[in-house]
């Protein structure tokens, strides 16, 4: 995988960049601001990129709409402090395709840029059900949201419905987990499965629940509650 990173902290990039290729990821180029980053993604092609947001001469959000223009096939992670909800409904706007918190540890991130180059957005435990909460707002008659609002959030039988769904017993326990914020790792070591398998079955979650992303599926899972029912843990 190759990896374009773009921070305007020097020691950030640093480590990062540490980090990465110790996990065989290849780091194409750093970028200290939004134009180095257009510059260096119309000559580097990277597989990724990781964007921070606050920058000098160019911020993350502005530097995502310019290099989603000019190559729209870019996958753009943003990377960032910023716990501010204006920043993250920004960021997928503009075309980023996952949002994480730099809070997260190390097997996150991996995995998180796994699944950006595997088409499944990234984002950091309980953003994506803002994003989602956010477009029912917006489009009260969208489909997801008719389907979501049919079933009562902490019913009994929720995962009978899951079930009814085509959903099997293992893929309702691995939606649980997911949904309560735990990595495919953590999962697959609870499950006694590989990290892989637990991605598979995920993309399998998504086809038969008619969805397009992760986001839209965590959001799912919360409105039936699957988020807080520790008991299946």
């Amino acid at each position: 995988m190759r990896v374009l990173l773009v921070d305007d902290n020097r020691l950030m990039l640093e480590g990062l960049q540490n980090l990465l290729e110790a996990h065989d990821v290849h780091i194409v180029g750093v970028a200290t601001d939004g134009e180095q980053a257009l510059a260096l993604s119309r000559t580097l092609k990277p597989d990724v990129i990781l964007m921070d947001i606050r920058m000098p001469r160019c911020d993350g959000l502005t530097a995502t709409r310019n290099i989603k223009a000019e190559l729209p096939e870019m996958k753009i992670i943003i990377l960032t402090t910023s716990c501010d909800d204006r920043d993250l409904f920004e960021a997928v706007k503009s075309g980023a395709c996952g949002y994480l918190l730099k809070s997260i540890n190390a097997d996150m991130l991996i995995e998180a840029l796994t699944q950006a180059q595997e088409g499944i957005p990234p984002f950091s435990p309980g953003l994506a059900e803002k994003l989602l909460n956010e477009f029912a707002l917006l489009s009260k008659t969208s489909t997801l949201n008719s389907s979501v609002s049919e079933v009562p959030k902490n019913s009994p039988k929720s995962t009978d419905g899951l079930k009814g769904r085509g959903l099997n017993t293992q893929q309702i326990e691995i939606l649980t987990l997911v949904s309560q914020g735990l990595t495919y790792k953590e999962i697959g070591a609870r499950l006694y499965l590989s990290p892989h398998t637990i991605r598979y079955h995920m993309v399998e979650i998504m086809n038969q629940l008619h969805m397009e992303n992760r986001a839209q599926v965590l959001a799912f899972a919360g409105r039936l509650g699957l988020d807080q029912d520790k008991s299946q843990t």
